[in-house]
């Protein structure tokens, strides 16, 4: 793709609530992610070989991201229930709730793909999220060998 073509892919998305847009050619690799808060797209491309390097420039290697496991809306705590499911600081083991998705009746469980502690959430309370969107950041529990 070229950069005209680029430009109207991202004005395409911009008018549609889709927060990442990945394309992996034997050319090249091209993302385009929608920044919280901000218009427009931030082109993330990169050559073949160099995937790894733009990944790390995006987030920290430290931190791992909890992702919409389907489109809805991002819920903190059960419409039930007054507390919030996990808060910044809180430790969390792998598979442990974090948010929910209300996708119409449907409230869909997010779980955390590993051990670790909640760093920041990144999508506010009721907000829309698509496929892929990033929810939550985890630090990763150090292995008990590891701490002194």
């Amino acid at each position: 793709m070229n950069v005209p073509e680029l430009q109207q892919v991202a004005a395409w998305l911009a008018d549609t609530d889709i927060g990442l847009f990945e394309l992996r050619t034997a050319h090249g690799h091209i993302r385009l992610r929608r920044s919280p808060g901000e218009a427009g797209f931030v082109d993330e491309t990169a050559a073949p070989g160099a995937v790894e390097d733009a990944a790390s420039a995006v987030a920290p290697p430290t931190l791992s991201i909890v992702a919409a496991p389907s489109v809805g809306f991002f819920l903190h705590q059960h419409p039930l229930r007054a507390t919030p499911l996990a808060v910044p600081g809180t430790t969390v083991q792998a598979g442990q709730v974090v948010g929910l998705l209300q996708i119409g009746a449907l409230l869909l469980a997010v779980a955390a793909p590993q051990a670790g502690v909640v760093a920041s959430v990144l999508v506010t309370h009721g907000s829309p999220v698509g496929y892929g969107t990033p929810l939550l950041e985890l630090q990763p529990l150090l292995p008990a060998s590891a701490k002194l």
